[in-house]
């Protein structure tokens, strides 16, 4: 059974800093393309940054980029997004996301987490 678990979200004033980690569990893990995306309230989910298995593949949405980083460690089987001078607007659950193939489109990806809240106060 294929489980990927999120962590690290929380509320921080804007300009703060938050790492979020997501573990994966019951997939062959680096074979896999990791994908974060978010979903702010009344909106659709949006493509935040991806990376696939090698780390060779990496996109991040110009919304974020400079600002948050995609990595991950295999060995871990783990991907995390670091993320700094965060805003207001970059409020929302984040979630990551797994499948083979590398794609930006939330829809391409096979397998999500439950996602972790991050609050961005003014």
């Amino acid at each position: 059974q294929v489980q990927l678990v999120e962590s690290g979200g929380g509320l921080v004033q804007a300009g703060g800093s938050l790492r979020l980690s997501c573990a994966a569990s019951g997939l062959p893990y680096s074979t896999y393309t990791m994908g974060w995306f978010r979903q702010a309230p009344g909106k659709d989910r949006e493509f935040v940054a991806a990376m696939n298995w090698s780390g060779r593949s990496t996109s991040v949405a110009d919304s974020v980029k400079g600002r948050f980083t995609i990595f991950r460690d295999n060995a871990k089987n783990t991907v995390y997004l670091q993320m700094s001078s965060l805003k207001p607007e970059d409020t929302a659950v984040y979630y990551c996301a797994a499948d083979f193939v590398f794609a930006i489109d939330p829809d391409k990806y096979t397998y999500w987490g439950q996602g972790t809240q991050v609050s961005v106060a003014v």
